[in-house]
């Protein structure tokens, strides 16, 4: 069972190295872009016949395949940034593990000579050489209190070197899940790219007149959603303020408008849609989960009919996308790679629901003294 203190050193050593070999920035990518070497974009003239609604649906999917892509990066990259901090904690107490067993093996040894310098005779030899029988008694009942000493300092011994194993185990399991969720953010990372770069593709082979037009689909559609849900007559009881903590959030995601969308950002210079809700809220001095599928999964629900300005609402059946309801029917958000944070209806996507950052604060309640926000960046 005995694990060689050069072993558990050196296996501390390489845990710290790898933390600090994954933890290390990683590259940052940008929206992918046409490569310098490609030939430029084969024109169309307007008149082509294109069906611009079937091209506009076909953005749409590609956008919302790479929203749900990012989600996942976001949340394989939370994941691994927990996973390397407890990593390194163990690191820590593996170190600190080594110098205990150090200082109990030093002090066995010790136990150890004393033991051999004052126990060589048996008892009954003592007793007979012993000039005075009480000094011999007192002196046996001495060597017994060492031996109880002794026996409990094996014990701890042999606790501390279990507890030395169990760390360097759990340490070796955390990294094989550390490494899962690593080649889970390279993944999503590609998706992301390939579903974007296949998007501007598509944009790049029209012409600017058909660029004007599919514009305008996207406004019709969007209209078209927000008339529809507003004829529902959802404003009518829509009539609830925000609480101070809402309010500090609204301030913060409506501060970042025009700002442009950048997937995996939380800011200060761009978000995506989840950074963006996520961030206003640790401003307002929350923290709330970072992906808009967690979001959904974790925080308080509540009905659309009841929603207060900072309720995050959830759209598409997937929870790939959210926004921050500021009230009058309209939501602040980072709608997609190429847009700038805006505000827009509320209803222009499909609802799935709402989610309450702050359900156990009232309107207008001011936050406790201990949980006053950070100044916005």
């Amino acid at each position: 069972m005995r694990t060689g203190k050069h072993g558990l050193t050196a296996a501390a050593v390489a845990v710290v190295c790898a933390v600090t070999v994954l933890a290390a920035p990683g590259t940052a990518f940008a929206d992918p872009g046409p490569s310098p070497s490609s030939p430029a974009p084969r024109s169309s003239p307007a008149t082509s016949g294109k069906d611009l609604e079937a091209v506009r649906e076909k953005l749409d999917k590609l956008y919302r395949e790479a929203a749900s892509a990012t989600d996942a990066y976001n949340a394989a990259e939370e994941k691994a940034d927990q996973q390397n901090a407890e990593i390194v904690e163990l690191a820590k107490k593996i170190v600190k593990g080594e110098e205990k067993l150090d200082r109990l093996k030093e002090r066995a040894g010790a136990a150890a000579r004393s033991q051999y310098r004052t126990g060589g005779l048996p008892d009954g030899a003592k007793l007979m050489l012993s000039e005075d029988p009480e000094d011999f008694l007192d002196g046996t009942g001495r060597v017994r209190q060492g031996q109880r000493a002794a026996k409990g300092l094996l014990g701890e011994l042999t606790r501390a070197q279990e507890d030395l194993e169990t760390y360097a185990a759990d340490a070796s399991a955390r990294f094989t899940k550390l490494e899962a969720n690593r080649r889970a953010r390279a993944t999503a990372q590609k998706k992301i790219e390939k579903q974007i770069a296949a998007a501007e593709k598509v944009e790049s082979e029209l012409e600017q007149e058909e660029k004007e037009r599919l514009a305008r689909l996207e406004r019709e559609a969007q209209d078209k959603a927000q008339t529809a849900w507003l004829g529902s007559g959802i404003l009518k009881d829509l009539d609830t303020g925000p609480t101070e903590r809402g309010r500090k959030a609204v301030e913060y995601a409506t501060a970042q408008i025009g700002k442009p969308y950048q997937w995996g950002a939380e800011g200060p210079k761009s978000y995506d849609c989840s950074g963006l809700t996520s961030q206003a809220w640790v401003a307002a001095g929350r923290t709330v989960p970072r992906t808009s599928q967690e979001q959904w999964k974790q925080l308080e629900r509540v009905d659309v009919e009841d929603m207060r300005p900072g309720d995050l609402i959830i759209y598409f059946d997937d929870a790939s996308h959210v926004g921050m309801y500021v009230g009058d029917g309209s939501v602040v958000h980072a709608p997609r790679p190429g847009r700038a944070i805006t505000v827009a209806g509320a209803g222009s996507m499909p609802i799935l629901g709402v989610v309450r950052p702050d359900p156990a604060t009232a309107p207008d309640e001011p936050p406790a003294a201990a949980d006053k926000a950070p100044a916005a960046d």
